[in-house]
Parts: structure tokens; C-alpha cells; sequence
């Protein structure tokens, strides 16, 4: 475990190098065990990745003659952290999410499978016969990071972003796959498009997937995309 400062008023912990299921799920157990015993003065803990991120408000632990504040949340974290035990498979759900891959809906198909000497089939099968696990959700509201995809499917982004994107769409960037929650300017690989809304700001959960739900994609047709059921 190490720590480090973010700016002056938050704490990055790192707990790995790797985005497999057990660094995602000690990420998980350590900011669940800090927010069940906060800190005066902490904001929130937000764990992505292999990390924790530790946000606190620096004039609240500002104490004379004391330590600092960054001092004293690194003392309290590595208190914490003795606590929480060790990791667990973390919690979260299984989705399936309904993708219809090439053509119009993912312009970006044949120039994946290219990349690898694949036909676009066989880029689909490899892509939908995956399980993913949210490691981090960013870049936008509700934009989940997917660990997990096969090695042969590891793809550099486009030397030249496109200026929109749209919402829904399916992407591979690199080692992961991810959907673009909003419409964005975006570098990403074009493989896909969902039905599913992934950010609503009026739902009760407002990120349809959470860091360590378990994601598996199913291959729909044109003419189901209309009609694909939300969970």
C-alpha cells in the first residue's frame, strides 16, 4: 500500500499494478471500511482501479502545533486499513448489456479485427465472450472502465479523436472496453452501440454500473436494438 498527495486537500492510495478482481476488490473493502468510520473533515473516498482516492477538507484538521492535515489522514488511513481485513470478491452485480456491434452502430469493426488479423465475427465473439469487471467509472458521468478484455482484442486508441461519439457507444481503448455515457468528442475504437441509458441524474443510483459489477455483453441484431429490455 502506498500513499501520496493529490493537490492539497486529497490522498491517493494505490494497492496494486494490475486491474485483476482481487485489486478491485481490496480498493472496494478499503474505502468501504474508511466511510464506515469517517474522518471529521472527510468528503469522500472513491475507489477506481487499484486505488482509493481520499478527498478531505484540510481546514477542518487544521490543528496548531499538530501535525498536518495530510499527515493525519495518512495516520488515520493506515489505521483503517489494518482493519479491513483482507480482500474479498468484491461486491456488485452481473449485467448483461445488449450490443449491436458493426456497421453504422460500430464503425470501427473491420479496422479492429484488422489490427489483430481477426474477421469482424470472430472480433465479436472474442468481445461478447468476455467477463468484465468495472474498475473505475469516469471520463464522464457514468462511463465504466472494463478490465478484462482478451489480449488479442488490446487496440491503441485512433491517432485522430473523432468530435462526437455518441452515447451508448461501445469502445475499445487500449487494454479495456468501455461505453460512453454522454455524447463526447472521443479516440476510442467504434465496435458497438447499447440501448441502455448509463447515466440517469434523477435515479436513485445515478451510474447504471458501479466499480465491481461483473459485465458480459450479448450480440443483438438491428432489429432488436429498439426494443432491448433495461434492467
Amino acid at each position: 500500500m502506498k500513499l501520496g498527495p493529490l493537490g492539497d486537500s486529497a490522498v491517493v492510495v494505490t494497492l496494486g499494478e494490475t486491474l485483476d478482481a482481487t485489486t478491485v476488490a481490496a480498493a472496494l473493502r478499503l474505502a468501504a471500511a474508511l466511510e464506515a468510520k469517517p474522518l471529521a473533515g472527510l468528503v469522500e473516498c472513491a475507489a477506481a482501479n487499484a486505488s482509493v482516492t481520499v478527498l478531505y477538507d484540510p481546514v477542518r484538521l487544521l490543528k496548531k502545533g499538530g501535525p498536518s492535515p495530510y499527515e493525519r489522514v495518512c495516520e488515520w488511513i493506515e489505521a483503517r486499513a489494518a482493519t479491513a481485513g483482507p480482500p474479498e470478491p468484491a461486491p456488485g452485480r452481473d449485467m448483461v448489456v445488449p450490443v449491436c456491434y458493426g456497421g453504422e452502430f460500430g464503425p470501427d469493426l473491420a479496422a479492429v479485427g484488422a489490427e489483430h488479423g481477426l474477421s469482424s465475427d470472430e472480433v465479436v465473439a472474442l468481445h461478447s465472450g468476455a467477463e468484465y469487471r468495472v474498475s473505475a467509472v469516469g471520463f464522464t458521468p457514468g462511463f465504466p472502465y472494463l478490465a478484462g478484455m482478451p489480449a488479442r482484442l488490446h487496440t491503441p486508441r485512433r491517432k485522430t479523436p473523432r468530435i462526437r461519439v455518441a452515447a451508448g457507444s461501445v469502445a475499445i481503448g487500449g487494454a479495456q472496453t468501455g461505453i460512453y455515457s454522454f455524447e463526447t468528442p472521443g479516440g476510442w475504437n467504434l465496435i458497438g452501440w447499447t440501448p441502455w441509458r448509463l447515466f440517469n441524474p434523477h435515479a436513485q443510483r445515478p451510474a447504471l454500473l458501479q466499480v465491481g459489477d461483473r459485465v458480459r455483453f450479448q450480440p443483438i441484431g438491428p432489429e432488436e436494438f429498439g426494443t432491448a429490455r433495461f434492467p
